[in-house]
C-alpha cells in the first residue's frame, strides 16, 4: 500500500452536551492538528498516490470555514457534539468528495482509502478511515 499524507491545523471553540464530558461541557478552545492520508494499492502513471499540492489545498479549503469559529454556532453543527471523532469524519467526507470529483490529480476511484487523523493534544488523537 502506498500513502501520501498532508497536514494542517485549525483553531476552534466548542462545547459538549453530556455528563461524560465533565468540564468540556463548558465552552473551550482547541487547536487540532489534522493529518490526511491518501492510500492506493499502486502508483499512477505519474508515480504518485495523489498530487501533494492539491491534497494540501483541499485540506486547507476544508478547514478554512471552521477556523477561529465557535462550532456550536455553525448551522451545520447545530445540536451535534463536535468531538474529535465526529470532526475526523466531517473532514474525511469533504476529502472524499474532492477525490470523487477527481480534484487530487488522480481519479478518486483509484484510491483504496482516505484516513483523517486529528490530534487534540500530544496525548490523544482520533481517526476515521474509509474508501472515498
Amino acid at each position: 500500500m502506498y500513502a501520501v499524507e498532508v497536514r494542517d491545523h485549525v483553531m476552534i471553540a466548542h462545547s459538549f452536551r453530556g455528563a461524560v464530558f465533565g468540564p468540556a461541557q463548558a465552552l473551550h478552545g482547541a487547536t487540532f492538528v489534522i493529518d490526511a492520508c491518501f492510500m492506493a494499492e499502486a502508483l499512477d502513471p505519474n508515480g504518485i498516490v495523489v498530487d501533494i499540492g492539491r491534497a494540501q489545498a483541499v485540506l486547507k479549503e476544508t478547514l478554512e470555514p471552521l477556523a477561529y469559529k465557535n462550532l456550536d454556532e455553525l448551522d451545520q453543527f447545530k445540536g451535534v457534539n463536535t468531538t474529535t471523532e465526529f470532526l475526523a469524519r466531517h473532514v474525511h467526507d469533504a476529502l472524499a468528495r474532492a477525490a470523487r470529483a477527481d480534484a487530487l490529480g488522480r481519479p478518486g476511484r483509484e484510491l483504496a482509502s482516505i484516513r483523517v487523523t486529528i490530534a487534540e493534544s500530544h496525548l490523544a488523537r482520533a481517526w476515521y478511515e474509509a474508501c472515498p
